[in-house]
């Protein structure tokens, strides 16, 4: 059946996959209705308009940049898990699960800066699990702090996700003041060195702290949910929980640090759910950073559930949904 195809390591499972993101992709090419304009389209963080400037105002090149961004976003997915083991087999069903879970908003393939935000956001991810039993001073924290900081500088959203630092330290070293500072000192750097180019260059400085505060506070306009996408996320919401109640009975029977990983990526769904909730210029563009711990706790049930029929079910019955939903939105 399908699940218990995807959930092996074949070359037939990675070519398989590689279809299925390039099917789910298409959209992004061949609809051509304009973007939604949302806060971040109209105030672009720095790096985000810069990078929009080189690109000009064709589609192909974001088009096709959005997907090169996503296909590495996939690669260190799987590699995360290949890495810590926390999945406690090697697979290539996160992925899969991620493509699945961002196909949900078909308007979102195209490139907007929650993409780049992501990409970098992971890799900070990766850097603070790399912290666990580190000797001495862990500059991981520093390297985290610069990476989220950074992607801010594309999608500003991205900020809030700074307390995922403080937290990765409390989770995973004994806490030391030094610690907490350099991480700060992480989050502030890309910022300092915008605002010092702004000023050597004899940019408006006032009109940049007023970009960064539009990106962050300004009303950022609703998303329509079409039916079919509200019964996909109605469904896939009982998954998660789950999945997180799964991952929950299990957490005695895993490794310390598989434990400390769910446990920080727990973290990072929570905020990100917060942020979507209760700030103002955040929309569903959120999906990009919601997805990653999710793709994880979805895999985690489906490779690791007894109850087989149910998860091939729900696996199935997930694929087909954003199947349709990519097929809607290209042809309606």
């Amino acid at each position: 059946m399908l699940l218990r195809f995807f959930k092996g390591t074949s070359p037939g499972v990675i070519l398989l996959i590689s279809v299925i993101f390039i099917t789910v992709s298409l959209s992004s090419f061949i609809h051509h209705a304009p973007g939604i304009q949302y806060s971040y389209s109209v105030y672009q963080m720095p790096l985000y308009g810069l990078l929009m400037d080189i690109l000009g105002s064709g589609r192909f090149l974001p088009d096709m940049l959005s997907f090169l961004i996503a296909a590495f976003l996939l690669f260190l997915i799987v590699n995360f898990n290949t890495t810590i083991f926390f999945i406690n087999e090697r697979t290539f069903l996160p992925a899969l699960l991620f493509i699945l879970i961002i196909g949900v908003f078909p308007e979102y393939q195209k490139l907007n800066p929650a993409i780049p935000a992501s990409l970098l956001f992971i890799i900070a991810l990766k850097r603070i699990m790399a912290g666990y039993h580190q000797q001495g001073i862990a500059y991981n924290f520093f390297d985290a702090g610069i990476l989220i900081s950074t992607g801010s500088l594309f999608y500003a959203n991205l900020l809030w996700f700074g307390v995922i630092i403080i937290i990765g330290i409390v989770l995973l070293r004994t806490v030391t003041v030094f610690e907490l500072v350099i991480s700060l000192l992480g989050l502030v750097t890309p910022y300092l060195i915008t605002f010092g180019l702004y000023y050597v260059l004899g940019y408006d400085l006032d009109a940049l702290a007023s970009l960064i505060y539009n990106n962050i506070f300004s009303d950022s306009r609703d998303y329509l949910f079409p039916r079919l996408t509200i019964v996909t996320l109605i469904f896939e919401a009982i998954i998660v929980l789950l999945s997180v109640g799964f991952i929950m009975m299990l957490q005695n029977t895993k490794k310390i640090k598989s434990r400390k990983t769910f446990s920080l990526l727990t973290w990072v769904f929570v905020i990100s759910l917060a942020v979507y909730s209760g700030v103002p210029s955040v929309s569903t563009e959120m999906i990009w950073i919601t997805a990653i711990p999710v793709s994880y706790f979805l895999s985690h049930y489906f490779i690791l559930s007894k109850k087989k029929l149910v998860s091939e079910i729900f696996f199935t019955i997930l694929l087909v949904l954003i199947l349709l939903i990519q097929v809607l939105y290209i042809f309606l």
